[in-house]
């Protein structure tokens, strides 16, 4: 996986997003349709201020825009956010499905046939 520094920060900012719960939530509520930063806020025993950092939060993170409609200002999911985070945990899961299928094959290996030098890593 190469990764560059923009989108090391830019995976920083989504997980740093999806590792909150009340964010995951206001994800899912706004995947089941647009909702206005004052009606997310109602569902939650915090203050509108709160819920509007959590918004931005996500906002940064690319998860979420925001777009105002008269005085509402409406949150609106990204799914190619969560498609990036799908792909870097799909990446990092076939990198580590590599190192595991290495050492299952290093574990099967019969050691009597192995290529190796018994003489190697003896002095001569």
């Amino acid at each position: 996986m190469v990764v560059d520094e923009e989108t090391d920060g830019s995976l920083d900012r989504l997980f740093h997003a999806l590792a909150d719960r009340t964010r995951r939530d206001i994800l899912r509520r706004c995947v089941q349709g647009e909702l206005s930063v004052s009606r997310l806020a109602e569902a939650y025993p915090m203050s509108f201020a709160a819920v509007q950092k959590h918004v931005t939060v996500l906002e940064r993170a690319g998860l979420v825009t925001k777009q105002r409609r008269g005085r509402e200002q409406l949150v609106l999911t990204e799914p190619e956010a969560v498609a990036r985070a799908r792909q870097a945990l799909d990446e990092l899961e076939a990198l580590w499905r590599g190192r595991v299928e290495r050492m299952s094959h290093l574990l099967t290996q019969d050691p009597r046939t192995a290529d190796h030098d018994p003489q190697e890593g003896q002095d001569r």
